[in-house]
């Protein structure tokens, strides 16, 4: 694994066994992402692939997984104007910017879509990384949902609902 990012293109079936792959240890800990820790492939696939609009994967220049998001509308309807994400990078690709990359892509691709606004409902304050993250992205944390996420550690902590617009207000 080079490390460096040779592109992000949209998932295609044959990636699974990669994404897999980043998603299971990330949902077997169980420290940011809401999915039971001993959630199986097929669960979610059909959560992480199926429930999306979109999924899309970042792949270095050998091939290697770097790390994936999906993106849907954050509510149906009357809501589906403001996108909804989810980001996992693979381990060995930390700390190199992934994060970053996978969330401005996100972006773009969403107003390419047709959405106005981005907004993660479900951010485990003590997921510093990726708070930090979405804050370098401007993000803004709009809301704080007191012990909202039972952390396996650390017991009941704080989620934040963090938002942007993608569309200058009033357009």
């Amino acid at each position: 694994m080079s490390g460096a990012v040779a592109a992000i293109r949209p998932f295609r079936e044959a990636d699974w066994p990669g994404v897999w792959a980043v998603l299971e240890p990330v949902f077997r800990a169980g420290e940011t992402f809401p999915h039971d820790p001993a959630i199986t492939s097929e669960e979610a696939h059909r959560a992480w692939i199926g429930a999306a609009s979109a999924t899309f994967v970042a792949v270095d220049a050998d091939g290697a997984l770097l790390g994936t998001y999906y993106l849907r509308p954050n509510q149906p309807a009357l809501g589906a104007h403001v996108a909804n994400a989810g980001y996992v990078v693979a381990e060995a690709a930390r700390g190199r910017g992934m994060a970053h990359a996978l969330c401005r892509h996100s972006q773009q691709e969403a107003i390419r879509r047709g959405f106005r606004a981005m907004q993660f409902n479900l951010v485990v304050s003590t997921n510093t990384a990726g708070v930090a993250a979405w804050t370098r992205n401007g993000f803004r944390t709009i809301g704080r949902l007191p012990g909202a996420f039972r952390h396996p550690r650390l017991g009941f902590v704080d989620a934040l609902v963090m938002f942007k617009p993608l569309v200058a207000e009033g357009a």
